[in-house]
């Protein structure tokens, strides 16, 4: 039976109130324009933990207008021909209610979302009966998503179609329904647990970076206040009251106001300027800073739009949108943006190149005080490297060699031995170490996949058995799906002994589904001496970040193991991030001999270690080296006996060669043999080089 959806109710302890909030301009002000014009799309909100998303999210929802009506109540079934329907507005009625904060968890199923048949209704009394989901109830509310980068992807399109047209369409069960669903869409998302697709990130209107304030005045000011709200919620929230009441009075009268703002053909054609030389895809970005501006201009009871209001949208709604590929850094460089504004200007016509556009952040500051306010471009991005910070090839000043072939080219068994370092001695690994080239331009990696069915979490890389994939079989029925074809031949089959044509329950048959898998993928890359050759690294470098940029593509988790010296790296334990692995590996140093047993043992114990964590989580171990191992006691039997005891344990895994050269010895070749794991060398990794599908085999 379908359950119905429930929705967050008044806590007994007031919330905490949106005026008490410290810092955090930008966030409240995005909020505000997008509760002002809810056609904005949303707002997406990046950032690390413990910055009071969620408490400000929270807040905002008591400062919007109340409703009218009751809304669509738990288990009130709407039939074919009443309530939910075309034109039939949910929660219509003389009623008044306060709008509805709507949290949606990460785990919902989207009957949950959108709604599903009521079953309860149609076994009571026989009638087709619909039962709303979430959406209905945050009908001129506000819905959060925390964790937005978590959510299916599936469910992701349903939220963001729902939140751009203000309505929702159901086509499913026999049913057809369409209801209004106007709210304000909150996204809140940790980037280094994984990024949203570019499709869908796009379709957020503003999104926001929040990051804890370093100064020490703002975080004591904000420990103060937290600790009275504990000592005594109620005479807190009283402080506040009348700050909260102004805000909310401000919200409703600029909602009213913005129907007549109106927005210059100047200000059309600076907007234009500014999403053209940003290189933004698409008319999105057009239209969600239109939107923005007119809000803001409503914000600070303009009549008409102004170039600060959009210089505001703009802050808010290019900065995701300006990614050309998913490791570039998130952000608008606010020298880029005056330069793009200056040129704006000329675009559209402006008379007035030195009228100072200024800047209005501050959602509770009156007309004088944000006349009075310095510009302000925005927060700098903490991730953007200084100007002194050394790049991807930048030399170490303290690196004796820039290059070190080492001893791994004497021979297929690896050479000599180095010498024991003294105690206190510089390492071999630290002494003599290059950063990484420059990698080569990535390409379209081949499919990898891991051989068989797994159970892991939904992606794109190997076959799994799922929910929504495709139909394979007929199986026993066990409450999960229903296949019909099945059903019907075995009600037909049954005709003769019962006279007519009927479902029984021992008619009914299930279905089994497969879909596609997410993956670990363990990336153990050689970077010792024998790949430091400079057109070799960078080929290897390039193989590893499109292998990446397919990683991010399939939905995988990685983790990225370096080994070089006499030791084996994580320079990456498991993430979704694949944009921080990407930075990982191209400022990774090189040099010295090859422990290649190391690197193993060292995926070995994180693929165990993961296995407990997340077991349906199936692991796959890509190797990108020249097979050679020289470092340690018997280095290539360590590596050929490690390598066995991946395969014992059932882990697939794939080795790109990287040998080149006149002379091919093979190793990497053998390496691939006792992984028992698939093969391919360097250059055919490309799927343009070479078609088909490259399957570990374990």
């Amino acid at each position: 039976m379908t359950r119905s959806p429930s929705i967050s109710a008044e806590p007994q302890i007031p919330g905490y109130p949106f005026s008490a909030i410290v810092g955090h301009d930008q966030l409240r002000l995005s909020l505000i324009l997008c509760a002002i014009h809810p056609g904005i799309g949303g707002v997406l909100v990046r950032g690390e933990k413990g910055t009071a998303k969620s408490t400000i999210v929270r807040a905002l929802a008591r400062l919007l207008p109340p409703v009218a009506g009751t809304g669509v109540g738990a288990g009130s079934g709407v039939g074919a021909g009443s309530g939910v329907g075309a034109g039939s507005g949910v929660g219509a009625g003389t009623d008044h209610r306060s709008a509805h904060l709507v949290e949606l968890p990460v785990g919902a199923t989207e009957d949950r979302v959108v709604g599903s048949i009521d079953l309860e209704k149609v076994l009571r009394d026989g009638e087709r009966a619909f039962q709303p989901g979430l959406l209905a109830r945050a009908h001129q509310g506000v819905l959060y998503v925390d964790e937005v980068n978590l959510l299916h992807d599936h469910l992701v399109d349903v939220l963001l179609d729902a939140a751009a047209m203000g309505r929702v369409h159901v086509e499913r069960d026999g049913f057809s329904h369409s209801y209004p669903s106007v709210f304000v869409l909150v996204g809140t998302m940790n980037p280094e647990e994984g990024e949203l697709r570019p499709q869908l990130l796009d379709r957020f209107g503003l999104t926001v970076d929040v990051i804890a304030s370093r100064e020490v005045s703002v975080r004591a000011e904000v420990v103060r206040r937290r600790l009275a709200y504990e000592l005594d919620p109620d005479g807190f929230v009283e402080k506040y009251s009348s700050g909260d009441a102004e805000l909310a009075e401000r919200i409703a009268a600029a909602r009213d106001r913005r129907s007549s703002v109106a927005l210059p053909d100047v200000e059309v054609r600076r907007i234009a300027s500014l999403c053209a030389q940003f290189d933004v895809d698409g008319m999105r970005a057009d239209l969600v800073i239109a939107r923005t501006a007119i809000a803001h201009a409503a914000w600070r009871g303009a009549d008409a739009v102004a170039e600060e209001d959009v210089r505001v949208a703009a802050e808010l709604a290019l900065p995701h949108r300006r990614r050309r590929d998913p490791f570039d850094e998130p952000g608008l460089d606010s020298e880029q943006l005056e330069q793009a504004l200056e040129q704006a200007k000329l675009d559209a016509g402006d008379p007035d190149l030195s009228r100072d556009p200024g800047s209005c952040h501050d959602p509770g500051a009156t007309p004088e005080q944000r006349d009075a306010s310095p510009d302000d471009s925005g927060p700098e991005d903490p991730r953007d490297p200084g100007p002194d910070d050394p790049g991807p090839d930048d030399p170490d000043p303290d690196d004796p060699s820039p290059d070190d072939s080492g001893p791994d080219d004497s021979g297929p068994g690896g050479g000599a031995e180095a010498p024991e370092a003294s105690p206190g001695a510089p390492s071999k690994t630290n002494s003599r170490s290059q950063r990484s080239a420059a990698p080569d331009a990535p390409f379209r990696a081949r499919l990898i996949e891991v051989p068989g069915v797994g159970d892991g979490a939904p992606g794109r890389r190997s076959r799994s058995h799922s929910e929504r994939g495709r139909a394979v079989r007929a199986t026993t029925y066990s409450g999960r799906g229903i296949h019909v074809p099945a059903t019907v031949i075995s009600a037909a089959e049954n005709t003769s002994v019962r006279g007519r044509v009927s479902v029984c329950p021992s008619d009914v048959r299930g279905v089994d589904r497969e879909g596609k898998e997410g993956n670990l993928v363990v990336f153990v890359v050689d970077t010792s001496g024998s790949m430091a050759a400079r057109d070799r690294l960078a080929s290897v470098t390039g193989a590893a970040v499109s292998l990446l940029r397919d990683a991010y593509q399939r939905r995988d988790k990685v983790a990225v193991i370096t080994m070089r010296g006499t030791e084996a790296e994580l320079v990456l334990p498991p993430t979704n991030s694949v944009d921080i692995a990407a930075r990982r590996l191209a400022d990774i140093r090189t040099g010295g001999r090859t422990p290649l047993a190391e690197g193993l043992v060292c995926a070995r114990k994180l693929v165990r270690r993961e296995r407990v964590r997340d077991p349906h989580r199936r692991p796959l171990i890509v190797i990108l080296t020249d097979g050679r191992a020289t470092a340690g006691t018997d280095p290539v039997g360590r590596a050929h006996f490690t390598a066995a005891a991946l395969a014992r344990e059932g882990t697939a895994s794939i080795t790109v060669d990287c040998e080149r050269g006149m002379v091919e010895l093979g190793l990497a070749r053998d390496l691939a043999r006792h992984l028992r794991g698939g093969y391919v060398r360097l250059a055919d990794l490309s799927a343009d080089a070479v078609s088909g599908v490259v399957r570990a085999a374990a």
